[in-house]
């Protein structure tokens, strides 16, 4: 599955906002807002970033 996929599913699962969302991952409001209209894709080290926070929420998540 695509990254932004899987980010966009954390977040509705989650119901978090794309400004929390953005704020959690260090970047702006609008980079993310992009993501999810596919006006861009995160860089290599965006998607290396965001594998990371997905991973370590899931394991938060299953405790």
């Amino acid at each position: 599955m695509d990254i932004v996929k899987q980010l966009e599913n954390y977040r509705l699962e989650n119901r978090i906002s794309l400004q929390k969302l953005a704020e959690d991952l260090g970047v702006s409001f609008s980079t993310v807002s992009r993501w999810f209209s596919e006006k861009t894709k995160p860089s290599k080290i965006q998607q290396y970033h965001i594998g990371k926070f997905l991973n370590g929420k899931a394991k938060k998540v299953k405790r």
